[in-house]
């Protein structure tokens, strides 16, 4: 099975949500679409604006966590001012 880092970006709102999931398609329209609950619901439209392939959840997991600290932070900032 294969894993998917990935950075969504709501620009209305100037909001960033990372998460990983085994399928992005779904986990792209439950948070653009499908749900009415939780904290992405408030910030529609999302984007993606950056994805990472894993082969294992733990790697995912690890790579997920490391895109939230101080480190990957100033790295989704530099792609969102790719982005404009």
């Amino acid at each position: 099975m294969e894993y998917v880092v990935y950075i969504l970006y709501s620009s209305s709102h100037q909001k960033t949500y990372v998460g990983f999931t085994s399928d992005l398609i779904a986990r792209f329209h439950s948070h653009s679409k499908y749900s009415n609950k939780g904290w992405t619901v408030h910030f529609r439209p999302w984007i993606v604006i950056h994805v990472e392939f894993f082969d294992s959840k733990k790697a995912a997991m690890y790579r997920e966590k490391e895109l939230k600290t101080g480190k990957g932070r100033e790295f989704i900032k530099t792609l969102i001012q790719k982005l404009g």
